[in-house]
């Protein structure tokens, strides 16, 4: 084979200065950065005078709240938590109440003063870090706080108690480090249109190769595409069973509206706009189709969308639907659900009125031990037993009611 000639240069008289061994070495540099994530939370104690007497030890604790990654939560202690001080003081506590070891955190008990004068009463970690730094919490259950935060008798006397009511309020900041590097480049990377390309291809009904009847309607898909997103429809086109006839299957028991909105759901992977579906302004419509497609979920195995309408149906719980809501979370196993419902009911003023709705026959006709779990809630939890005691037999089924009417929701 030739050989490839290269012309080289003389050697210069500091040549020797170019050399790998004498060139200037790389400098790299990278930064430690820590920093503290903050959140809040406002713990309302009402009916104190009450709470009075519970025992040394035990608490009022707070809903859980999420800062930086964990869960807390505020612990109140109204006769105190040490036997050794006798019920003298009031206790209170923030507790990280989510699996975690060794979490550093920095927090901020605040009991508010009532009189407007703004005399809070402050016991802050964050003015401590340069003393002590991050308090570090072990594992679940670890707490930071005060045995001795308040004197009852001094508390029971001052502007912190109106009305028989507390109000506390926590800071919690989770210190967390990373190391931040050199940036060699960015590349900006669009969000996914996975979704739209999907949706485009239902409008347009392109390679379409199966068709559903509902309720009069006619409605177009692709099997690849609702085979890949159900495993009911998976079963239903593919399966040892599978439809023979896919020219037009027949959906029972099922709105077109709802049909429409369950496929725009295993296509775009979003909820439709439910005013234009339904051509209803309301936000009984909402819920109206939110309970539909909740059932429709759970009878094609879509986990994803039942959670998204019980999420939807959580935050919108009211008189009129709650108990039509609290059936179909028994029926389709929503247990957050059904408890956000047994809670809303839980008062005799809500009851009383729940009790007028059309969905309270549904729910007795098709939920009778979900009707007496809640009289069992509600007995329970309120003070108003003597209301219960005389509704129970109005509200459990026996042969008067069984025959109650069943409301059928159509959109």
């Amino acid at each position: 084979m030739g050989k490839i000639l290269r012309e080289t240069a003389k050697p210069s008289a500091n040549s020797s200065s170019a050399s790998p061994s004498s060139a200037a070495p790389a400098t790299t540099s990278s930064t430690s950065v820590t920093e503290t994530v903050r959140g809040s939370h406002q713990f309302k104690i009402t009916g104190y005078s009450l709470s009075k007497g519970i025992g040394i030890g035990k608490y009022m604790a707070s809903d859980v709240f999420s800062v930086g990654g964990y869960d807390w939560a505020i612990y109140f202690y109204p006769d105190g938590k040490s036997v050794e001080d006798n019920a003298t003081y009031v206790s209170l506590f923030i507790a990280l109440a989510s699996d975690g070891t060794d979490v550093r955190a920095l927090f901020e008990l605040t009991l508010l003063d009532q009189s407007g004068k703004e005399r809070h009463k402050v016991h802050s970690h964050f003015e401590r870090t340069l003393e002590s730094g991050p308090y570090t919490l072990k594992y679940r259950g670890s707490m930071w706080g005060y045995k001795r935060f308040f004197k009852r008798t001094a508390l029971e006397t001052s502007d912190y108690l109106k009305d028989d009511c507390l109000s506390v309020n926590c800071s919690v900041g989770v210190v967390r480090s990373r190391t931040e590097g050199p940036k060699i480049y960015t590349i900006a990377i669009p969000p996914s249109s996975i979704g739209h390309q999907f949706g485009h291809l239902l409008e347009s009904r392109k390679g379409s190769d199966v068709n559903f009847e509902v309720n009069g309607e006619i409605f177009s898909a692709h099997k690849l595409v609702l085979a890949a997103r159900s495993p009911v429809f998976r079963a239903q086109l593919f399966g040892p069973m599978k439809d023979q006839n896919t020219h037009c299957i027949k959906v029972e028991d099922m709105e077109a509206p709802v049909f429409k909105a369950l496929l725009h759901f295993i296509y775009w992977d979003s909820l439709p706009d439910m005013h234009e579906l339904t051509g209803l302004n309301s936000k009984w419509a909402s819920t109206l189709m939110a309970q539909h497609l909740l059932a429709a979920a759970d009878r094609y195995g879509l986990e994803r969308l039942r959670l998204t309408c019980e999420a939807s149906l959580c935050e919108d719980v009211a008189i009129n639907t709650v108990a039509t809501t609290l059936a179909l979370a028994e029926q389709h196993h929503c247990f957050q659900l059904k408890a956000v419902c047994l809670k809303f009911i839980a008062t005799s003023e809500n009851l009383r009125a729940v009790m007028q709705t059309d969905g309270f026959e549904y729910l007795k006709e098709s939920c009778p031990s979900v009707l007496t779990e809640l009289l069992e809630y509600v007995a329970r939890f309120t003070e108003h037993s003597d209301f219960m005691c005389k509704h129970r037999n109005e509200a459990l089924l026996d042969g008067s009611d069984i025959n109650g009417r069943r409301v059928k929701q159509r959109l």
